[in-house]
């Protein structure tokens, strides 16, 4: 068995335990930077005696061309309310200054460190074949350049031109970067199984293609509520409800052929892996790393959204970064960010994998092949 020159093999528990904590106290270090600070749209609520409403969007203005704005709000129809409408509540809320620096500095400091741990991945991985390279790190090659646009290095664009191009652009970085990671756990679990050639018909192809659909209609779904509030102030997702409708419905059953489909990889190989060697303990961290991230986010989501998280425009607000809180920027931000330098760190060669892959392709010196440190690992 010739294993990939990874430094993930070289790990004890004990240092596997150490990566886990280490990443943990990353990812809170950037939640409890990201604590204060309020952001928000301008919007505005009405209110009942011991009741209120829902709120609605009556104005957003992405841009302000002007230093005055007259607004005039008409209420029709309230005849037949049952119950009267003694006040209406409008709440004016605007970007926090504080809250824009925060997130510009927090992309820029995530582009910083995501071109530096790419440039060391590639680095490291230099005096080896392609042909030695795990399926994992060859996915890394993809990802890391994917999480440096992931961050938008562009961003800056958006407070500088009064335009729907720096947006879309964000979205569109957003979208690729999130269903390159839904692609690459779905070929990372297959491929554990699936040693030699992968070919692009029967490996690749269905997987792009459902991953494909899921990017597309994230995409047409951030997009079209961003152009159309930007060139219509009073624009409401409302208006296009049956719209959205059909693409929710679609979208959520992308998701859910995505998930039947990863849920199906997974238990294959953790079947058929198992008890050989290496393989389990690549198996064993991804989903341990990766099951870690996907619990937080959950946790993430549900409280930013909560109950409405399957909205009509719940993907829409994903993609165009609608927070309330620095907080909950810098921690889905940082817990990417942080899931993705993990993975580097894990998956580059450490210091003595090319000694012993030149001992390993020597057949001198076969009998290592059937090494002690090969049982430890099985």
């Amino acid at each position: 068995l010739h294993p990939s020159p990874m430094r993930l093999y070289t790990l004890t528990r004990r240092h596997f335990a150490v990566v886990f904590v280490v990443f943990l106290m990353c990812f809170g270090l950037t939640v409890f930077v990201g604590v204060a600070g309020r952001c928000s749209s301008f919007s505005s609520k009405y209110s009942r005696p011991q009741e209120l409403c829902d709120e609605i969007i009556i104005v957003h203005l992405g841009y302000l061309n002007y230093t005055q704005y007259k607004i005039n709000v008409t209420l029709k129809d309230l005849e037949g309310i049952s119950q009267n409408i003694q006040n209406v509540t409008f709440v004016v809320k605007t970007y926090n200054p504080t809250f824009s620096q925060v997130e510009i500095w927090f992309r820029f400091v995530f582009v910083v460190i995501t071109f530096t741990v790419t440039c060391m991945f590639a680095h490291s991985l230099r005096k080896f074949p392609m042909r030695d390279w795990g399926i994992e790190q060859k996915w890394m090659s993809i990802l890391l350049p994917l999480l440096l646009l992931y961050n938008d290095p562009f961003f800056p664009l958006s407070f500088l031109t009064n335009s729907w191009f720096p947006g879309m652009l964000d979205a569109i970085f957003q979208a690729l970067f999130l269903c390159a990671l839904l692609l690459f756990w779905l070929c990372v679990y297959h491929g554990f199984r699936v040693q030699g050639e992968r070919k692009c018909l029967t490996f690749y192809l269905p997987k792009l293609v459902l991953v494909g659909l899921l990017w597309f209609s994230a995409v047409i779904l951030g997009i079209w509520q961003l152009v159309n509030e930007l060139q219509d102030p009073t624009y409401q997702y409302d208006i296009d409800i049956k719209h959205f409708q059909g693409m929710k419905v679609f979208f959520l059953l992308l998701v859910a052929m995505y998930v039947l489909y990863l849920g199906f990889l997974l238990l294959r190989a953790w079947s058929e892996l198992k008890n050989m060697p290496y393989s389990d303990l690549r198996l064993k961290f991804l989903t341990a790393l990766t099951f870690l991230v996907l619990i937080i986010s959950m946790i993430i989501l549900y409280l930013r959204f909560g109950s409405k998280a399957l909205q009509d425009n719940f993907v829409a607000k994903i993609l165009l970064l609608n927070y309330s809180l620095p907080a909950e920027f810098v921690s889905f931000y940082g817990l990417l960010n942080f899931y993705l330098y993990t993975l580097a760190f894990i998956y580059s060669p450490s210091k003595n994998t090319l000694y012993d892959s030149q001992l390993k392709d020597n057949p001198a010196f076969s009998m290592l092949n059937d090494s002690d440190d090969e049982v430890i690992y099985g």
